[in-house]
């Protein structure tokens, strides 16, 4: 034990507080330096092609974040800043673009999106040893394990296979059990990644396969794919599809009545206002994911504000006037950022990385804790149906009772109505 009143001991500290104090200034100086300089935050994102829905509702609630964070304060007493790129819905440009928000313009924390894209920027990433906040990628940390990357769709570990999982569940409550499925989806990423999860649970399940292809993402006619379907006579038709086709084949499925028990389950698209209008009454009775609906079982603290500011400023920025699919989950994924970096008091990735990994967050979409990959450790996908849709009018999904909530169990909020053509 040290006698700190002995000569030695009080020579000691004042050597001690000197180079304390130093290093206090130092880091004040260091943090008055910076104070002015804005935390960036970069990502590319679809503001055209065919993915253009979804990336500019998920900006304008990254932007209604940034705004909301720059009023209070900021992060570490500093201005955010979002710096982005539209990579036009192509997996081509998406290196480069991350190559230069990294090394160019030197942003400190990276979002990203979509399977196709953020798979291809995972190479510049994971170089660079960068944490990045991935919006709505099917599985694109599988193959990679990369330790930084974390995703805020609501897949849970076996992202593959949490659609057919979900869809699978619904149909088993149908009397007499059905038998036969038929499996059909674009030959892309996203949709091949649904389908192999859907195989796989398929057969643990005990349903037979009846049909199994791929159709290539350029198709534009699906009434000989539906009729195909229809010749083996299923029980039940899973669709994984990306927005245009899924568009189709809902078109060419109602046009030729097809005869089936469920019909949808992977299909991106028909969670979006434009796509609703569109298909208006043919949506009736068709089945498929979801990340949000409005439903009493799902009203989570802050949502219901979100929402409204969102919508209020969705029709002057040309985005989609519900954002009830992806938009909460954006704004879900900059709330983490910023608590992981409050926390912190840092922008290290690493730490950053170590304390997103270890800790429970609460958002706009409920709580939220990661697995190891990244992924939510426990699954909160949605399978809805549309029930008794009456025209285009958009104010009719505001409400709880035209998207109904099947699954889970715990957000169920209505019955499966069947078969899916009377």
């Amino acid at each position: 034990m040290t006698d700190r009143s002995s000569p030695r001991c009080t020579a000691f500290w004042p050597a001690i507080w000197r180079v304390a104090f130093g290093m206090t200034l130092a880091a004040h100086l260091s943090l008055s330096a910076h104070a002015d300089e804005p935390i960036k935050i970069g990502f590319s994102t679809s503001l055209t092609g065919t993915l253009a829905s979804s990336g500019k509702a998920n900006l304008l609630a990254q932007q209604i974040w940034q705004e909301k964070i720059n009023a209070e304060g900021g992060l570490l007493g500093r201005p955010v800043q979002l710096d982005y790129y539209d990579d036009q819905s192509k997996a081509d440009p998406v290196p480069g673009i991350y190559a230069k928000l990294i090394d160019v313009d030197k942003v400190h924390l990276l979002m990203g999106a979509a399977t196709n894209l953020i798979v291809a920027a995972m190479p510049e990433i994971m170089q660079r040893q960068k944490l990045v906040m991935v919006l709505v990628a099917l599985g694109s940390n599988d193959e990679f394990k990369y330790p930084r990357y974390f995703q805020t769709a609501a897949w849970g570990p076996d992202a593959k296979g949490v659609m057919g999982r979900a869809f699978f569940e619904v149909a088993k409550t149908i009397t007499p059990r059905p038998k036969t499925v038929a499996i059909v989806g674009a030959d892309a990423e996203f949709s091949n990644n649904v389908m192999t999860g859907a195989r796989a649970i398929a057969k643990q399940e005990g349903f037979n396969i009846v049909y199994d292809h791929t159709y290539p993402p350029s198709t534009t006619d699906y009434s000989p794919i539906v009729r195909a379907i229809q010749a083996t006579n299923p029980d039940l038709v899973f669709v994984a599809s990306y927005p245009l086709d899924s568009v189709g084949i809902v078109r060419a499925a109602t046009e030729l009545n097809l005869k089936t028990q469920l019909f949808g389950g992977g299909m991106v698209g028909l969670q979006y206002a434009t796509f609703l209008q569109q298909l208006a009454e043919k949506l009736d009775h068709v089945v498929n994911y979801h990340l949000y609906v409005p439903s009493p079982t799902m009203s989570f603290p802050g949502i219901e504000d979100f929402l409204k500011i969102y919508q209020a400023r969705a029709p002057q920025q040309g985005t989609d006037p519900l954002g009830f699919y992806q938009p909460p989950f954006a704004y879900a994924a900059m709330q983490i950022l910023e608590q992981a970096v409050k926390a912190t008091g840092t922008l290290d990735d690493g730490k950053l990385a170590d304390y997103i990994h270890k800790n429970e967050f609460d958002t706009i979409v409920g709580k939220i804790r990661f697995d190891a990959r990244g992924e939510w450790a426990t699954p909160r996908l949605l399978m809805i149906q549309y029930q008794n849709i009456q025209g285009n009018n958009l104010d009719q999904y505001r409400t709880s009772g035209k998207a109904v909530i099947l699954y889970p169990p715990e957000y169920k909020d209505g019955e499966l109505q069947h078969p899916f053509f009377q």
